[in-house]
């Protein structure tokens, strides 16, 4: 089995929004990072994938099985982390134990315990005590704790301070280390998938606008800067969300056809910059 996810031609249709066509696979033994805007589809692909939705037509394989004909089997060796905490607001982490443990056969309290202590996590606290970070480790121990084999997680670092977002980056790369796990992370804070994703998938507007690894999409874009006398309509047909000021404009350009533009400032573009200008543009070439 090399891939662990794999999404064809997958489309959900409401009333207001539509996700049309999604198509992406993510390999054994690494970390993708979903990205785009707000109401992009990131939590209804998410959702299509765990069987929350029914999706209208497409497929989608996890673990190489049909993800509704095999849910439960799918769901042993899946962990969920959601942005915010499913559990009951007055159980304690001993309470939360008791209760998630009897849906996994795998469930080892060994790993949990020694979870919770490396998060110095307190027992005896109720759920609604817990501050977000803490919820969050209390969720990834669940997960951790059933010998889960691919983690969504779903805007998992939203609220987090600095430092706990930090911790939560270097656990996936650690659970990820032996070759055997992977992570499928969708998160609009983008600098943290720079730090350890390695493959991205970019919805708009609920198309698929690029799937694939995280240095191609960042090679494949750069920022193009220029005066008001730079901007040609050669120009203006080949850049991405362009903005234009008094001074100036700016915008995103293909690699590929930088080269026509010399009397221009051209810079390296990050993931935020391809979100931003890529979200104000809508579907380009």
């Amino acid at each position: 089995m090399n891939n662990y996810l794999e999404l064809n031609g997958v489309s959900k249709n409401f009333n207001d929004f539509n996700l049309k066509n999604i198509n992406f696979t993510l390999p054994m033994g690494y970390i993708m990072g979903l990205i785009g805007p707000n109401g992009a589809g990131k939590t209804t692909t998410i959702q299509l994938i765990l069987n929350m939705l029914e999706k209208d037509e497409g497929e989608i394989l996890v673990f190489d099985m049909d993800n509704v004909k095999n849910e439960n089997l799918i769901k042993q060796n899946i962990g969920v982390v959601f942005d915010n905490i499913f559990y009951a607001d007055n159980w304690t982490i001993r309470d939360t134990e008791k209760a998630i443990s009897i849906f996994y056969k795998d469930w080892n309290h060994d790993i949990f315990k020694s979870m919770i202590t490396r998060f110095n996590l307190p027992l005896n606290k109720k759920i609604s005590e817990l501050s977000r970070g803490m919820q969050m480790k209390l969720m990834l121990s669940c997960a951790f704790s059933h010998n889960a084999k691919l983690l969504i997680l779903d805007e998992p670092t939203s609220g987090l301070d600095a430092v706990t977002r930090d911790e939560l980056l270097e656990i996936l790369q650690d659970y990820i280390k032996d070759g055997d796990r992977s992570v499928l992370f969708s998160t609009h804070i983008t600098t943290d998938l720079e730090k350890v994703a390695d493959y991205i998938t970019f919805i708009n507007n609920g198309e698929l606008f690029y799937t694939g690894s995280l240095q191609d999409l960042l090679e494949k874009f750069r920022l193009i800067k220029g005066r008001p006398k730079d901007l040609t309509e050669t120009l203006k047909k080949d850049i991405i969300g362009l903005r234009e000021t008094d001074i100036g404009f700016d915008g995103l350009i293909h690699t590929n056809d930088t080269i026509k533009y010399n009397n221009c400032i051209i810079d390296t573009a990050t993931i935020d910059d391809i979100v931003i200008k890529v979200s104000k543009r809508g579907v380009v070439r």
